[in-house]
């Protein structure tokens, strides 16, 4: 690591320096601050917060008078009044009537859905100026605060609990998407990365594998004053080099990125674990020594407070350790009719629609890589089936099994704790039976699968004749909540370092911003379907057929995908862009013939170059 050389500028600012265990700690700290948002607030105690704040406030829908929290019940029996299936809950939201559980799950998609808009309006930006940082931190004090707020939302006024659900989610899905485009970047300034790329350019100046990696040290210094047509060259260089490191099966950046990825998910979800383990002391506390009168939602809210805090205050170190990383400045050209009319509120302007312009460039790009499309198209079924899974088990739980707060809580701790598990054996255990990416992720689907189907088991009469089984026992979720784990911590660790591999370098922040509008906004369809389910049905159980089909679709599309195919891919068209560039800026502008001609050539020579 000691002789290993930065690599040459792809644009002015461009920050070369090697990447440190601090700055990976930097990176790790937002894990293991937001994912106890993620796992705790949004995963566990959001939903039933939600559902609990409006039980409160509802009626049965067997004769629409009848409260369904008994003012004077006793602490044991204050959960619901009827538990037949007569005895549905519903509240009024808008001047329409919904069952409380559906209100939790519409309340998720209408917060996956603006999450989605928000995201491209911020993350694609991630890619020009210095923007990234500062975007993270301001987006993590936010939603940090929305959950510590939940501890002033009362029964009276439940309708500020789904705004504060939507500030929350949103800032929590867009900071990721953020966080998340830092990874290429400490892997590709990895000194370990930094040494294997440098000595495979340094190979392939020697066989001439590649004209444009020849340019001298004198002809560099000779365009030394046209700093843009350097930027192109050495961005080129990079990139060539990248291509040649990209072709190994198990590349050096592709077991480091696979290393550094299911290390955070590991970070993260031992910190939820923790986080998990004080709600649980908490909630005991309050429900055996406070009043009566105080034990409904306030010892759920004050566990969102102590959410929000953590989140809030390792923050702190990610933003002493993880360095901004600036990209190239936002070209001075774009909008100018714009720029005219807005004057100086055209800088935030400007931001915001170059995002979504390069969300739709994105997209056209994205199309002329049949991997990366393969790719997106299955985690749109993917992300909605662990959405809508999650959500789901909680409100069943709570509402089908009738599990106080403390033992849904520990059906979360359960889970998460196998989700750290997943994230650190999936690697090793990929390594020593030869498997693929496909494979890990094909194999997690499977898994995940055996949840809704051991549902489906109770509609069978010899199984509800037993009592047991089909998830007809509250103790069933736990095994079922182990399973959810170990697949989420292989398949979070892999679907992200995956397609992290399938894009062309200098485009990282605008396809992890497409990829979480892929995931957020295919959250929006399974929990609203669901719900819809649950109001036409009264109950839980029926989704489960639902569930179990969107699972399994996924499974032939991941089985298609070509990962090594799909890297060379991505280099090919990065190396197009910065031909393209480099074209326009010498006024080669109409012979598009030519162009291509000269795209196909580089392409061959990439192939042959491949080969050596």
């Amino acid at each position: 690591m000691s002789g290993a050389r930065p690599r040459r500028p792809r644009y002015a600012g461009e920050d070369l320096r090697p990447t440190s265990d601090r700055e990976l700690w930097g990176w790790y700290a937002y894990t293991l601050a937001a994912e106890v948002y993620a796992v705790c607030g949004v995963g566990s105690f959001l939903p039933v917060t939600l559902e609990q704040l409006s039980r409160e406030r509802g009626v049965l829908r067997s004769d629409g008078t009848t409260s369904c929290v008994d003012a004077s019940a006793t602490t044991a029996t204050r959960d619901l009044i009827g538990r037949d299936d007569d005895g549905q809950c519903i509240v009024q939201v808008l001047g329409m009537e919904v069952s409380t559980s559906s209100f939790a799950m519409y309340t998720t998609s209408i917060a996956v859905l603006i999450q989605a808009l928000t995201i491209v309006s911020v993350s694609a930006i991630a890619d020009h100026g210095a923007n990234r940082k500062r975007l993270l931190l301001t987006l993590a004090f936010i939603g940090s605060i929305s959950s510590m707020l939940f501890i002033f939302v009362s029964p009276t006024v439940f309708m500020a609990a789904p705004i504060l659900v939507v500030i929350g989610a949103t800032c929590l899905g867009s900071s990721f998407v953020l966080l998340n485009s830092f990874l290429p970047l400490l892997v590709m300034n990895h000194p370990s990365i930094i040494q294997d790329v440098d000595d495979q350019s340094d190979d392939a100046n020697n066989q001439d594998a590649l004209p444009m990696t020849q340019m001298s040290a004198a002809s560099a210094e000779r365009d030394s004053i046209d700093f843009d047509r350097i930027n192109e060259h050495t961005a080129a260089q990079s990139v060539t080099a990248f291509a040649q490191a990209r072709s190994n099966h198990m590349s050096p950046e592709l077991q480091l990125s696979n290393q550094i990825s299911s290390k955070a998910v590991g970070v993260g979800y031992s910190s939820a674990v923790f986080v998990q383990i004080i709600s649980i002391v908490i909630l005991v506390i309050i429900n055996k020594f406070a009043p009566p009168i105080s034990k409904t939602t306030l010892p759920l809210r004050i566990v969102l407070f102590l959410v929000g805090f953590w989140w809030l205050a390792f923050t702190l170190p990610v933003a002493l350790w993880l360095r901004r990383r600036p990209g190239p400045p936002l070209p001075s050209s774009i909008f100018p009719s714009i720029r005219i009319l807005c004057g100086r509120a055209f800088s935030w302007i400007s931001y915001v629609l170059f995002a979504w312009t390069s969300l739709f460039q994105t997209a056209k790009l994205a199309l002329r890589l049949p991997q990366v499309i393969l790719f997106l198209i299955a985690w749109f079924v993917i992300s909605d089936a662990i959405a809508t899974v999650s959500g789901t088990a909680i409100l069943f739980a709570r509402t089908e099994l009738h599990m106080g707060t403390a033992s849904t809580a520990v059906v979360s701790v359960a889970a998460t704790a196998a989700g750290i598990a997943g994230a650190f054996a999936w690697p090793p255990l990929a390594r020593r039976w030869c498997w693929d990416q496909r494979r890990v992720i094909v194999a997690n689907i499977f898994l995940f699968e055996i949840i809704p189907l051991y549902g489906l088991c109770g509609f069978l009469p010899f199984v509800k004749s037993w009592g047991v089984g089909g998830l007809q026992q509250p103790w069933e979720i736990f095994p079922l909540a182990i399973i959810h784990g170990i697949s989420m911590g292989g398949l979070s660790s892999h679907c992200r370092s995956c397609y992290g591999l399938l894009l062309p370098p200098g485009k990282e922040a605008a396809f992890f911003a497409l990829y979480a509008f892929t995931d957020k906004g295919s959250s929006v369809i399974g929990p609203a379907i669901v719900g819809k389910i649950v109001d036409s049905s009264g109950s839980i159980r029926p989704s489960f057929w639902f569930l179990a089909v969107l699972i399994l679709i996924p499974v032939p599309l991941v089985l298609r995908l070509d990962v090594e195919k799909g890297r060379k891919e991505g280099v090919v068209m990065a190396e197009r862009l910065l031909q393209g560039l480099k074209g326009i800026r010498d006024g080669d502008i109409g012979d598009t013939e030519s162009r291509d001609l000269r795209s196909d050539e580089h392409e061959e020579l990439l192939a042959e170059n491949d080969e050596r």
